[in-house]
């Protein structure tokens, strides 16, 4: 498996740091470093090693075979590349919060709808400094004074009712 040449890290660290809670930007800023050192290590190094030159070391070295048997182990030489195991796992991941996005995206959509129908109902009324206790009742049925099945106010405590309202204690 081909790896392909870093050249810059492909990491938004402006970005992250907005995302990143106060008490973990020294844990990130230490994580930066480790990667900016890594990256630096790496475009440091050529891609490809250097071409060693066996006709040279042919000349040089006065050990019959060992040139060529040092030739032959290098060139068999594989340095295996991690398998990639996980990207499987990403990919799922992602689809999963791809799709619990657009959920709450559809959720947020509905509830934004009801919002929008509540402020339009609110603004339909008549604005409280002009609505009488008739109109505040036609608004607001379950909230409006009922002095057959509600004839208190909360706190429902003798002090806080209407004076002469039916079931009301009297003030000592």
């Amino acid at each position: 498996m081909a790896s392909r040449r870093i050249a810059q890290s492909s990491v938004n660290w402006a970005a992250l740091a907005e995302r990143v809670p106060q008490s973990q930007k020294p844990n990130l800023a230490a994580f930066k470093s480790m990667s900016d050192k890594y990256l630096r290590s790496v475009i440091v190094n050529p891609e490809t090693p250097p071409k060693i030159d066996w006709a040279h070391y042919q000349k040089s070295v006065p050990i019959a075979g060992m040139v060529d048997k040092f030739q032959k182990a290098y060139e068999a030489l594989q340095i295996p590349y991690p398998a990639d195991t996980v990207t499987a796992q990403v990919e799922a991941q992602e689809k999963q919060v791809k799709e619990e996005i657009s959920k709450f995206c559809k959720d947020s959509e509905s509830r934004i709808a009801d919002y929008a129908s509540q402020i339009a109902a609110l603004k339909a009324l008549l604005p409280y400094d002009q609505m009488t206790m008739e109109d505040y009742r036609d608004a607001f049925p379950d909230q409006a004074l009922d002095p057959i099945n509600r004839p208190t106010f909360w706190p429902h405590s003798p002090e806080e009712q209407e004076i002469g309202a039916p079931n009301a204690e009297p003030h000592h």
